[in-house]
């Protein structure tokens, strides 16, 4: 597999660890993108430092691509933000926020890459078990729900050139999990039928799977890694 990557949210967490492993994929290029400074220590990424809700973000994002002089075979929408409240709580602000970075900026990036991608290519998109709905994430949940809609409608019309998936992580030992009350966090991992939170790599192993030909025949479709929980 030759070419270009692009990852975003590639600063930390979920995304470094994806990152990191497309990178160890052969002789690719990845182009990690993220708000944070932090993205520049990482000895594997072309990093781009962009606000991917800016009106010029996916436009510097492509710029990018285009002088990295690799065809363009992967794009991980990975960038996403937690603004959790009840609903009776929740502002206008945090409700929209949460829409625009993690559906909005994943719309807008995907369509501004679609014309340069390579036949063959993949894009993946982050989607969240709480798509299937969680208490208190409602604007979260709403905006999975969208990543989950908005795979499902580009894999039909980028086929047959391009495969479109989603990956729906469950509880992840990551930074935004730690941040959950951690009597509350007990409970989830009771349960969680493999007893334990995933960790990032373990999400980015089926990322890297997703974005490869070992995939070749599935598109449209969303891989919960939940270490069983899924439904219920």
């Amino acid at each position: 597999m030759n070419g270009s990557v692009v990852v975003t949210g590639a600063a930390r967490g979920i995304g470094r660890a994806i990152a990191e492993r497309v990178a160890s994929m052969g002789p690719i290029t990845v182009i990690g993108v993220d708000i944070a400074p932090e993205l520049a220590l990482s000895e594997h990424l072309m990093p781009v430092q962009v606000d991917l809700t800016s009106p010029e973000g996916p436009s510097v994002v492509r710029e990018t691509v285009e002088s990295a002089g690799a065809p363009l075979v992967g794009v991980v929408n990975n960038a996403g933000i937690t603004r959790d409240a009840r609903l009776v709580n929740m502002t206008d602000d945090d409700f929209a926020a949460v829409l625009e970075v993690n559906l909005g900026a994943s719309y807008r990036l995907a369509t501004e890459l679609a014309p340069l991608m390579s036949d063959g290519g993949a894009i993946v998109n982050i989607a969240s078990r709480a798509y299937l709905g969680n208490f208190g994430q409602f604007n979260y949940s709403m905006s999975k729900g969208g990543v989950v809609g908005m795979t499902r409608a580009l894999a039909l019309s980028l086929a047959p050139g391009v495969r479109v998936n989603a990956v729906a992580p469950g509880l992840i030992s990551s930074e935004m999990s730690m941040g959950i009350p951690e009597e509350i966090r007990e409970k989830m991992v009771d349960a969680i039928p493999l007893d334990r939170m995933g960790t990032p790599e373990e999400v980015a192993d089926t990322v890297w799977w997703l974005l490869t030909p070992l995939s070749s025949y599935i598109t449209g479709e969303v891989i919960v890694v939940g270490g069983g929980r899924s439904l219920s």
